[in-house]
C-alpha cells in the first residue's frame, strides 16, 4: 500500500512541475510573439509585397 502512495507522490510532483513550466514557457512564447508582432506594425511602411 505504501509503494502506491509512494509512486502516486511522484506522479503528482512530476504533474505541478511541468504544469509549472509549460505556464512559464507559454508566457515566454506569448511575450515573443507580441514583440514579434510590435515590431512589424511599427515597420508596416517598409513592408511591400
Amino acid at each position: 500500500m505504501e509503494r502506491v502512495y509512494k509512486t502516486m507522490s511522484s506522479v503528482g510532483t512530476f504533474n505541478i512541475v511541468m504544469g509549472i513550466l509549460m505556464i512559464i514557457s507559454g508566457i515566454a512564447f506569448g511575450a515573443a510573439v507580441i514583440a514579434k508582432g510590435a515590431r512589424l506594425l511599427i515597420h508596416k511602411s517598409d513592408l511591400t509585397f
